[in-house]
C-alpha cells in the first residue's frame, strides 16, 4: 500500500521549531514519499497537493498541518479533487499539539514523528466511504409562544415557510401579558403584542403557521434537515373554532381556586379564560380541579350553560402527534427566583411582603386589586423595593440578571401613578441601566423627591418582619422602617421544564441551567446542537426588545440552513451493525441520544439518516456487532501502535 505524506511548514511556524527532515527520515516503510508545502490551506498549497495526488497515485494521504476542525474538510476536498476517496485521508494536527506546545526542538521531533506514524498505520486500515444526500424539510418547529417564539414563527411564516408553534400554556404571548406596562418607554405589555398575536391567528401568513396550545415535545429524533417530534397535547375540552367566547360557562363553574395568573391573588373558576383579552378568545378546563374531570362528581354545568352545541368536550383525552421538521427555535422564556428561599426577606410569611410579578399584578387595572396598592387610610402608600434578591449570590444566583433593576424603577413609577404622593425605598446591591432610554427612568426616581436609596453589601444584612402595627418592616444595620408594601426583585433563572426539555432534545445548558450558545458573543442563536436555535431568555436574562431580536435572528439562521431544494450531505461516519454477531440483546437502542436505532427481529438496524456517528452504541454493544464507520477497532489499533512504536 503506498501512502504520501504531505507536510505543512505553516509559513514556517510549524517547521522551524523542529527537525522535518528527522521526522521523514525516520518514517521508513511507513511513508512512500514525503513532501513539504510552505502553506498547505492556500491555493497555491491546496493546487499542489491535489496534482501531486494525480501524480503520484498513493492509497492512502497523511497531511501533517493544523487541527482537523479547521481544516480536515479542505484537504478531503483537494484529495477528491485528484480522484481520491476524501475518507482515505488521514490529517495530523502538528501545529496545536507539537509546535505550539512543546518547545525542547528534540521532543517536538519526536513527537510528531510518532503523530505522523500513527496517522500512516491508521489511514492503511481506513477504507472509502460515500456521502449520501439527504432531502429536507424546510418546515420549522418554534417552542414557545412568547415575544421571542412569536417573532421567530412569524419571521418564518412570512419566508414561506410552515412552522409548528409549541405552546404549553392555554394562550399566546407569554410573560409580557401580565406587565401594565413594560420599560424602558412605559408601553402597555399586552398592546405591544397585540399586533403580532393578530398577525398570528388572522395575518396574510396565518395560514402556514400551526399553533399547537397545551402541549409540549416529549421526544425527539433526527438531525438538522429531517427532526421528528413527538409532542403531547393536552385537551382544553373547548373547542377553539366552535366557541364564541360568550362566557356563559363560567358562572355556574361551582369550583373556585387561586388565580395563577395573577400569582394566587383572586380567583378562578375550574373553567375560565387564562384572562380577559387573551387569545385564543375561548376558556379552558382545568382538568386537575374540575370535578368531573377530576373524578369528584359527574358535574357538567359547564355544558349545559354552553349555547353552542359541541363547543364543550368533556371527554376529550391527552393524544400525542408527530411533526417532521428541517429545525426548531427554542423560546421556551424563563422564570424569576424563588424569593421564598430566602426566609428572612419575609416572602409567604409576612403580609406585604411580594415578589416583583405578584406587584405587577397587583398594580395592573385588570389585574386583582384593579391597581390598587396598600396603605394606611390617611396616607399614601409607603413602599420599599429590595433589589437583586438572589442575584449576584453564590449561594444561588451569581450573576446580574441585567433587567430587575429597570422593572423595579418601572414598578416605582407605575404605583407613584396609581398612588400620588406615595414614597419608596430602594434598597440596592449595585445597578444596571444600561440602554439610551432605561436611564431617564432610573434618573426620573432618582430626581423623585419621595425616593430614597439606601445600599446595602449582602442580602443577609436585610431582615422583613411583622411590625406591631401588622405591617412589613424592614432591619438594616440595626435601624427598622416599616412600610405598607415590599417588593422583592428576584433574578431572571431559567423556565422550570427547561432542564427536562434539554435532556430530550439533547441540547447542552449552562452551569446557570440556561441553554448554551455555540459562542456567547459570535454566535449567540445557535445551540451546540446542529439544527437547534435560541431565541429569547431561555438562552439567559433579557428584555423583551432583545428577545424578540433574536428570535428573528434566529429565525433567519433556520432559513439560511433550510434553503427549498438544497440537499444536506449526510456524513458516512456512522454505526453500522454485523448482523452474525449481534446477540439481539438491545442495549444500543436505550443509549443511542438521537433515537437511530431500531430492532428488526432478530437484530438491531441503524437508521443512517439518524445516527450522527457519536459511538455511544458501539462501546456498549458487548458483543462487538456494533462498528463505527471510520473508527474501527483495526484503525484505532493501528493508531496506537504507531504512537508506541
Amino acid at each position: 500500500m503506498k501512502t504520501g505524506v504531505y507536510w505543512c511548514r505553516c509559513g514556517g511556524i510549524v517547521s522551524d521549531r523542529l527537525d522535518v527532515a528527522a521526522v521523514a527520515q525516520q518514517l521508513g516503510p511507513d511513508a512512500a514519499y514525503f513532501k513539504e508545502v510552505e502553506l498547505a490551506c492556500s491555493d497555491e498549497g491546496r493546487s499542489f497537493i491535489a496534482q501531486d495526488i494525480t501524480s503520484e497515485r498513493p492509497d492512502r494521504v497523511v497531511v501533517a498541518a493544523c487541527s482537523p476542525r479547521e481544516h480536515e474538510g479542505t484537504f478531503r476536498a483537494a484529495a477528491a479533487a485528484a480522484g481520491l476517496n476524501p475518507f482515505l485521508v488521514q490529517l495530523v494536527n502538528v501545529r496545536e499539539h507539537v509546535a505550539w506546545v512543546t518547545p525542547d526542538r528534540e521532543e517536538a521531533t519526536t513527537k510528531a514523528l510518532h503523530l505522523v506514524r500513527a496517522a500512516s498505520r491508521r489511514v492503511a486500515a481506513q477504507v472509502p466511504l460515500e456521502r449520501r444526500m439527504l432531502d429536507v424539510s424546510t418546515d420549522v418547529m418554534v417552542v414557545g409562544a412568547g415575544p421571542a417564539g412569536l417573532r421567530a414563527a412569524l419571521t418564518l411564516a412570512e419566508a414561506g415557510r410552515k412552522v409548528v408553534l409549541v405552546e404549553r400554556d392555554a394562550i399566546v404571548g407569554g410573560m409580557p401579558l401580565r406587565y401594565e406596562d413594560v420599560f424602558p418607554r412605559m408601553e402597555c405589555g399586552p398592546c405591544l403584542l397585540e399586533p403580532l398575536i393578530g398577525e398570528l391567528f388572522h395575518g396574510a401568513h396565518a395560514e402556514r403557521i400551526e399553533v399547537l396550545l397545551l402541549s409540549e415535545v416529549i421526544g425527539l429524533k433526527g438531525s438538522l434537515g429531517r427532526f421528528t417530534a413527538s409532542i403531547r397535547l393536552q385537551p382544553r375540552h373547548v373547542s377553539v373554532s366552535a366557541c364564541i367566547g360568550c362566557g356563559e360557562c363560567i358562572p355556574v363553574c361551582p369550583v373556585q381556586y387561586p388565580n395563577s395568573f395573577n400569582y394566587g391573588q383572586g380567583e378562578r373558576k375550574a373553567i375560565d379564560l387564562v384572562y380577559i383579552g387573551g387569545q385564543p378568545n375561548a376558556p379552558h378546563v382545568d382538568a386537575v380541579r374540575c370535578l368531573r374531570l377530576s373524578g369528584g362528581s359527574d358535574c357538567h354545568a359547564c355544558r349545559d350553560a354552553c349555547q353552542v352545541e359541541g363547543a364543550i368536550d368533556l371527554d376529550e383525552v391527552e393524544r400525542v402527534e408527530e411533526r417532521t421538521v428541517g429545525a426548531i427555535v427554542l423560546a421556551v422564556g424563563g422564570a424569576l427566583f424563588d424569593v421564598g428561599r430566602l426566609a428572612g426577606l419575609g416572602h409567604g410569611t409576612v403580609p406585604g411582603v411580594v415578589s416583583s410579578l405578584e406587584a405587577e399584578r397587583m398594580v395592573a387595572s385588570d389585574g386583582p386589586t384593579q391597581g390598587a396598592v396598600p396603605s394606611l387610610p390617611d396616607r399614601p402608600p409607603d413602599v420599599a423595593i429590595v433589589h437583586c434578591v438572589g442575584s449576584l449570590d453564590d449561594r444561588y444566583r451569581p450573576y446580574c440578571s441585567g433587567v430587575c433593576c429597570m422593572s423595579a424603577f418601572k414598578l416605582n413609577r407605575l404605583i407613584a401613578h396609581r398612588a400620588p404622593g406615595a414614597t419608596f425605598t430602594h434598597y440596592t446591591r449595585s445597578l444596571a441601566v444600561a440602554g439610551k432610554h432605561e436611564w431617564d427612568l432610573y434618573r426620573q426616581a432618582r430626581e423623585d423627591p419621595n425616593t430614597g436609596f439606601v445600599g446595602y453589601g449582602t442580602v443577609d444584612e436585610l431582615a422583613v418582619d411583622t411590625s406591631a402595627s401588622g405591617r412589613p418592616a424592614v432591619t438594616f444595620r440595626g435601624a427598622t422602617h416599616e412600610h405598607d408594601l415590599v417588593v422583592l426583585m428576584g433574578a431572571t433563572v431559567p423556565s422550570p421544564g427547561a432542564g427536562d426539555l434539554a435532556r430530550i432534545l439533547d441540547v447542552p445548558v449552562d452551569r446557570h441551567g440556561f441553554f448554551e450558545e455555540a459562542h456567547g458573543t459570535v454566535d449567540a442563536t445557535r445551540s451546540k446542537l446542529r439544527g437547534v436555535y435560541l431565541a429569547g431568555v431561555c438562552a439567559g436574562p433579557m428584555d423583551i426588545g432583545r428577545s424578540m431580536t433574536q428570535g428573528a435572528a434566529a429565525a433567519g439562521a433556520a432559513l439560511s440552513a433550510l434553503v427549498p431544494g438544497r440537499q444536506l450531505e449526510i456524513e458516512p461516519v456512522r454505526a453500522q451493525v454485523d448482523p452474525a454477531r449481534c446477540s439481539g440483546c438491545r442495549s444500543c437502542i436505550g443509549v443511542c441520544p438521537y433515537q437511530a436505532i431500531g430492532w428488526v427481529d432478530p437484530v438491531a438496524e441503524v437508521n443512517p439518516t439518524l445516527c450522527v456517528g457519536c459511538g455511544t452504541c458501539v462501546a456498549t454493544c458487548p458483543s462487538g456487532a456494533m462498528t463505527g464507520l471510520n473508527f474501527t477497532d483495526e484503525q484505532i489499533f493501528a493508531e496506537i501502535s504507531g504512537i508506541l512504536s
